[in-house]
This record gives C-alpha cells, structure tokens and sequence, in this order.
C-alpha cells in the first residue's frame, strides 16, 4: 500500500470516532476522506437518524469537496473505528454521477485492496455518455 493511501485511510481515521446526537441517534460512526484530482483533501462523518434522513460519511465529504467547486476524485476511503468500509450501492452511484471522470478513481475496499470506481458498477448505466 503506498503512502497517500495509508495517508487517506489515517485521515478518515482520524474524524471517526462515535456521539451521541440525542437519545436514539448519533455521529461519526463512520468517516470517509477524498483526495481530489487537484490533491486536495475532505473528510466527512456518518449521521445516523431513526427516520432514515441521515446519510453516509462518504456523503458528507463530497459536500465539502463540492463546497471548493471539485467533482474530480483521484481516491476516496471509508472507516469504522476497527475497519474499512467499501461504499455502499448509493454512494458508489453518487460517486459516479459526480464527474464521469470519478469512474476511474481508486477506491480503497480494504487494508491492502484498492480498486477503481468501474469496478464496483460493472456495466454502468452512464458508461456510453
């Protein structure tokens, strides 16, 4: 695993951590962190809500990335406190429709497994855009 990798994956390490937002719900059960094309770096933190209006941490950082006008990903990384986590169907579908460019971002899926976007939506249905 190369340096800006383990980099990324510490970066999202370092955001997670779980709270307790009220009585039911919290936080930062999981994080995530994005270096853009540009080599730029946002980090965003998981909201867990009983009425299904939370969102994943992955979410949260391209909000952030979106904020500095970035849609271009080079890689992106979601952590528990004890692991990776590969993105889910809908953030992997929001990855994609970001920039068609984000289709050949690495994902990192595990301690040693990275994998580019397309991988993880075979036959996507953008692919002829």
């Amino acid at each position: 695993m190369g340096d800006l990798t383990r980099d990324l994956i510490a970066t999202a390490r370092a955001v997670c951590g779980e709270f307790r937002l009220s009585r039911h719900h919290s936080a930062a059960s999981a994080a995530a962190a994005i270096r853009t094309a540009q080599g730029n770096v946002y980090t965003g933190v998981c909201i867990d809500l009983d009425c299904g209006l939370g969102f994943c941490a992955e979410a949260s950082a391209v909000a952030e990335m979106l904020k500095h006008r970035e849609t271009r990903i080079a890689a992106v990384v979601a952590v528990s406190e004890d692991r990776i986590i590969p993105p889910c169907g809908r953030c992997r579908e929001m990855l994609a429709q970001l920039d068609a460019g984000n289709m050949d971002c690495s994902v990192i899926i595990g301690e040693d497994r990275v994998v580019p976007l397309r991988q993880l939506l075979p036959d996507h249905w953008l692919s002829d855009e």
